[in-house]
């Protein structure tokens, strides 16, 4: 077997790195995420502010609730801990694509020409997915879910939902949406290494939507507007996966696998 250092075909070839080098590499990436991280958090407390972002955050269930009904704190020092952990949370996925590059600059130099071409795209996409399921989440399911849940509140009840509960409730929807928009990720990583073939996700369509209906009736609340909110999806995701996966496969195969694929044609 041929050393790789000197194979002339080896695309990495010169480029190992010390074990010190690769810990200081990762800790000036961590670094230059962190200071992101905070240079957006440091923005957002001066404008619009962290009791801002949570009237934003809070605006789906405000517009639904009775005249006259607020949110209320039942912890003493929620009013001052729920809005900076939106703070920080909106501050991290506002800084997400500089943490994901600083993720991509540390492992790209130890990749092949095509591993480069399959996770540069799966990175991006998957990002821009996942911020898609909370955008989705937020302007669409919300108002749906919240009208249908104080249609059948009676006229005895005035609904005063603690800020500490709506925040939980909405970081829990938020995850969910966002992770079920990865769907097509999914499939094409699944289908690009090898575990699953693309006529296998075929045949697999029916078991996936009764899934994706198990998932939604588990990780939503009991009623049946969400839960068809994030069923639906993902049932259609899952369909653009499988014509992903297809075309993905095509571009990023390996030089030897597209070699082995000419030679196999008639």
């Amino acid at each position: 077997m041929s050393d790789p250092k000197q194979d002339p075909e080896d695309e990495l070839a010169g480029t190992e790195q010390p074990f010190v080098a690769h810990l200081m590499e990762l800790r000036d990436r961590l670094i230059k995420s962190l200071v992101a991280i905070a240079a957006v958090a440091g923005v957002l407390a001066v404008y619009p502010g962290p009791s801002r972002l949570y009237d934003l955050l809070a605006a789906p269930l405000v517009a639904h609730l009775p005249e006259g009904a607020t949110l209320i704190a039942t912890d003493v020092i929620s009013p001052f801990m729920v809005p900076l952990k939106i703070l920080l949370m909106a501050a991290f996925l506002i800084a997400l694509p500089v943490v994901l590059y600083q993720v991509w600059a540390f492992v790209a130099p130890g990749l092949y020409a095509h591993e480069k071409k399959m996770v540069l795209p799966l990175v991006v996409s998957s990002t821009l997915l996942f911020f898609l399921g909370v955008g989705f989440c937020y302007f669409f399911v919300f108002g749906k879910v919240f009208a249908f849940i104080q249609s059948f509140a009676p006229k005895s009840i005035t609904a005063a939902p603690d800020i500490a509960a709506y925040l939980s409730f909405v970081l829990t929807m938020f995850l969910a949406f966002g992770l079920a928009f990865e769907v097509p990720i999914a499939v094409v990583v699944l289908a690009r290494i090898g575990v699953v073939s693309v006529e296998q996700l075929k045949s697999f369509r029916g078991y996936f939507i009764v899934m994706a209906f198990v998932v939604a009736a588990v990780v939503t609340p009991p009623d049946v507007v969400s839960q068809l909110a994030l069923a639906i999806p993902m049932c259609l995701l899952y369909e653009v996966g499988i014509r992903a996966a297809a075309l993905f496969i095509r571009h990023t195969k390996a030089p030897e696998d597209g070699d082995e694929a000419e030679a196999a044609k008639p």
